[in-house]
């Protein structure tokens, strides 16, 4: 049966903003592995709540707290379905940093001593570098790092030679925010569950520009964030294996993650609502349900070639640009260029884009460590996403040639 073709354009209709000017001119969007643009859906969803059906969840029993209760467990199951995972195994949070926090504080904090290792990339975001740095003070392990080939891909001969007795724990990314390197998470959480090394997966940067099934993974902890996805700010979730769930502490206390508090002893509920004590963004995680629903719609095999045809095309359009040098050339690569043009500092080109209406992210990108391999201090970023143009990629290199005559 012959897939049926997407008007991309008529989707990209669904996305309020996109049809505002900035500094007079059509607004170009090319920061969507910084936050994605919400469709008209989510923000409907999320207004909705607020207007009809706003209260408490797990608490009432009056008509709106059971109504926000049903909509947002609803919500989780959306999420279990679309990673392939069961809900129950599916902790809620505000988003990727929270969820790598829960893992470092509840799970490794109480399990490492003196001398174990912690093997990270060098492409890891700060949310997946900094908690493990915190945990590895307090209890004498130690960080070593996994470093990446030119072209912007894991030493993998290297990374296999380093997975020792000692490493207790692997946090890797499974596509890099920087350079776009997609990560063979699969092979990789192979391997160190062979060792008996627990894997913690950033899938910030995947879940919203590919299918992913993290069944199929087998890592140990599946960290991912809403907003990124299309979904509000402030959500996310923590996929763990159960054994792990069940033998974690809660890693914050008060209300809903109990079954019963006396000043004597408190039992705690079951995971995953052991995890997700308070009052949790409810009306970001419903509009995050409906952000699963319309990426489902469309398709994730449909929005990964609609992305990889934006980056080979973005790809050949930048490369041509006389002094602009692109950082990560991997042979699987997400939708993401970053570059420098030579004599042109990153924020002082962001900011002459910005003013031909081309919004792309400037700075070290929450990756000092991967600018420190390449010896710059900041890049530039264009990421895109399926509610991107052509055009719009032709307009970022006009733009950027116009930058290089006005910097030199």
């Amino acid at each position: 049966m012959k897939p049926v073709a997407i008007d991309w354009d008529a989707l990209r209709q669904d996305f309020p903003v996109l049809a505002r000017e900035v500094h007079g001119k059509p607004l170009v969007y090319f920061d969507s592995a910084n936050t994605s643009q919400k469709p008209r859906r989510v923000i409907d969803i999320t207004d909705a709540f607020y207007r009809e059906h706003n209260a408490n969840i797990s608490r009432s029993v009056h008509t709106l707290g059971m109504e926000a209760t049903e909509a947002y467990e609803a919500a989780r199951k959306k999420l279990a379905a679309f990673l392939n995972v069961r809900g129950e195994d599916l902790v809620l949070t505000s988003g990727t940093t929270q969820a790598i926090n829960l893992v470092a504080y509840s799970y490794a904090l109480p399990r490492l001593t003196a001398g174990d290792v912690i093997v990270l990339s060098r492409m890891e975001h700060h949310a997946n570098i900094v908690p493990w740095q915190l945990i590895a003070e307090r209890t004498g392990a130690k960080i070593r790092v996994a470093e990446i080939t030119e072209t912007g891909e894991l030493d993998l001969p290297a990374l296999y030679a380093q997975l020792t007795p000692e490493v207790k724990i692997l946090g890797l990314t499974q596509v890099s925010n920087v350079l776009g390197t997609v990560n063979p998470v699969a092979d990789i959480c192979r391997e160190a569950r062979r060792r008996g090394i627990a894997t913690v997966i950033d899938g910030s940067q995947a879940v919203p520009h590919r299918p992913v099934d993290i069944a199929a993974i087998g890592c140990d902890f599946y960290a991912f964030t809403g907003h990124k996805m299309l979904g509000p700010t402030g959500t996310g979730a923590l996929w763990a294996r159960r054994e792990h769930l069940d033998a974690m502490p809660p890693f914050f206390g008060g209300g809903e993650m109990i079954r019963e508090v006396r000043f004597e002893k408190t039992v705690f509920n079951d995971p995953p609502h052991k995890f997700e004590a308070g009052t949790p963004n409810i009306a970001g995680v419903i509009g995050l349900g409906a952000a699963v629903e319309y990426l489902d719609q469309i398709g994730m095999a449909a929005i990964e070639a609609r992305e990889q045809e934006l980056l080979a095309y973005a790809t050949t359009r930048l490369s041509a640009i006389p002094g602009l040098r692109i950082f990560g050339a991997a042979q699987e690569k997400a939708a993401v260029v970053s570059f420098l043009v030579d004599g042109a500092h990153a924020h002082d080109l962001a900011t002459l884009l910005d003013l031909e209406g081309i919004a792309v992210r400037s700075g070290h990108h929450c990756a000092h460590p991967l600018m420190q391999h390449f010896g710059v201090a900041a890049t530039c970023r264009a990421s895109f996403a399926f509610y991107n143009r052509f055009d719009e990629i032709d307009r970022l290199a006009v733009a950027i040639e116009k930058a290089r005559s006005l910097l030199g």
